[in-house]
């Protein structure tokens, strides 16, 4: 009685073993994970703790990259996470020459193709030199942001406290 025999089609799926175990088929994988699971955690917690944290975006000064309401990741570098803090594009080092005209930002004499800007900038910034131990920052909101062509200048390398990682929540719209 051939036709009563499983083909061996059939005996190929049934004994090939990756075919017959399925995750739902075990409970194994809800089971607590112990105290080496735990002590893990522990240890991702606090490296989590310590080298990022999060922070909330008040202002528009970055849009179109982030927008009001976002979240972000920071990696901590140094500084007090307790101070008021502004997160900005770098966009020059010690040594350079900036300078923002004709809607343009020019770095040592070169003009920076910004294709991630809201818009050209709409003022005119003089030829800014920057001095090794600072960097220029300004915000990709170009016409609304307050940066080093507003008031502040240069901005020493001490004073930056982290790097933006990526954005971890963005409010529906």
């Amino acid at each position: 009685m051939s036709f009563l025999r499983p083909s061996a089609l059939h005996q190929c799926f049934i004994a090939f073993p990756s075919l017959r175990w399925m995750p739902c088929q075990s409970w194994e994988f809800l089971r607590w994970p112990g105290l080496d699971g735990l002590l893990r955690l522990l240890v991702v917690v606090l490296l989590w703790t310590t080298f990022s944290e999060i922070r909330f975006i008040p202002s528009s000064s970055m849009y179109p990259t982030l927008r009001v309401g976002d979240r972000v990741v920071v990696e901590k570098q140094t500084g007090d996470s307790e101070q008021i803090v502004f997160i900005k594009r770098i966009v020059a080092k010690g040594g350079d020459l900036v300078e923002v005209r004709n809607g343009w930002l020019y770095v040592n004499g070169i003009a920076q193709k910004e294709d991630f800007i809201a818009e050209p900038p709409t003022y005119v910034s003089n030829l800014t030199y920057v001095p090794e131990g600072h960097v220029y920052v300004l915000g990709d909101n170009r016409n609304n942001s307050f940066d080093s062509h507003v008031c502040r200048g240069p901005l020493p390398i001490k004073n930056i406290i982290g790097r933006y990682v990526t954005c971890c929540h963005r409010p529906r719209s």
